[in-house]
């Protein structure tokens, strides 16, 4: 595809070996769960609409709920609950329940015990809502000595974990949608956002941790590090300092670009796309959310986990739905060759933390 440049927008950043989690795309039949009997059809929802209601349904079911996910086949939302009661609550509100073992509560506890047993450079772990699980994954640069420790943890949390092993090296990436650069790395620019009435853009934290100020593809100076986070999160927001175009919109590589009008929370399921300036654009589903990535540079939480693939360069690029924002790249494995695992730092969460609004 060809490359239209939108002036100001997308960074990326080669980035350290690290581990990431990879969720399992298994069907909930083997997922020691059982699906209810239908008292009535399940809405079909957009996967917006479904993380909407997936979001009521938490807060209305406390914590008998037990985690969501959607399905783009049937184009329902999917909801796990712990008893039957639950699960007629869940399908009176429009979504299809099934009744699980695990509460979220114990899944949480499970991640707890990770974070202080098995928090290891190369691992990652997520709650996956189709297994019931928490899924762990050690990439190719765990040791045999430090994979017998992860078993050990694993094991020792029974079924509400499991461990896997990634053949390829997780990383953070550098690179989004258009190409923004500075000394030492290029990055992708995420999202152009408004803040106090001034123009920024939204890229990986790991990005501007690093580099401080930013120029396009031409070369031209266009903007200066504001705030910046990570490890813990990874988000970065940048100033523009030059008089450039900064539409609210995504290059797609094809001469054509999406508008981008809003941000949203990704569900499990969704059909997502991610825009960068090393591989330009890819598509993929969200394969777990909350997810925890251990890089050499410290861990980060609280991450989208998706299909999508990316590579060094891509960081801070752009993930989303249609015109909806989504996340912004952090890191992973593989390739877009041989494909692999990426996460993503929620958009939402960077919009409130830097106090901005899309735009």
């Amino acid at each position: 595809m060809k490359h239209r440049r939108i002036p100001g927008r997308r960074a990326v950043l080669a980035g350290a070996a690290v581990a990431a989690l990879i969720a399992a795309g298994v069907t909930f039949q083997n997922a020691n769960a059982s699906e209810t009997s239908q008292t009535g059809a399940p809405r079909t929802l957009s996967a917006v609409a479904a993380g909407k209601l997936a979001s009521t349904l938490g807060e209305d079911l406390g914590a008998d709920a037990a985690g969501t996910y959607y399905d783009a086949k049937t184009q329902q939302l999917v909801v796990n609950v712990l008893d039957e009661s639950a699960a007629k609550s869940a399908q009176a509100a429009g979504a299809r329940a099934r009744v699980v073992r695990n509460s979220l509560a114990e899944l949480a506890g499970a991640r707890t015990t990770l974070q202080k047993d098995a928090a290891l450079p190369g691992t990652s772990w997520a709650t996956d809502p189709r297994t019931n699980k928490v899924v762990v994954t050690a990439d190719r640069t765990v040791s045999k000595q430090e994979w017998a420790r992860l078993a050990h943890v694993v094991d020792g949390l029974g079924e509400k974990a499991e461990l896997r092993r990634s053949q390829g090296t997780f990383e953070p990436f550098v690179a989004g949608g258009d190409a923004i650069a500075g000394s030492g790395g290029r990055c992708s620019l995420g999202f152009n956002v408004v803040k106090d009435g001034q123009p920024y853009f939204l890229t990986a934290g790991h990005c501007t941790h690093s580099i401080s100020s930013w120029s396009d593809s031409s070369g031209k100076a266009i903007g200066q590090n504001a705030q910046s986070s990570f490890p813990g999160n990874d988000f970065g927001l940048v100033k523009y300092t030059a008089d450039v175009d900064h539409p609210s919109a995504v290059d797609l590589y094809n001469g054509s670009t999406q508008t981008i009008t809003k941000a949203a929370e990704a569900t499990v399921g969704e059909k997502v796309t991610r825009s960068g300036s090393t591989t330009q654009v890819h598509s993929g589903t969200v394969t777990g959310l909350d997810a925890t990535v251990n890089y050499s540079e410290g861990t980060v939480s609280g991450l989208i986990q998706t299909d999508v693939c990316a590579e060094p360069g891509d960081s801070g690029g752009a993930l989303f739905d249609g015109d909806a924002a989504i996340g912004l790249t952090s890191g992973g494995s593989g390739d877009c060759t041989s494909g692999g695992q990426t996460f993503f730092q929620p958009v939402t969460e960077a919009l409130s933390a830097t106090g901005t609004r899309i735009g």
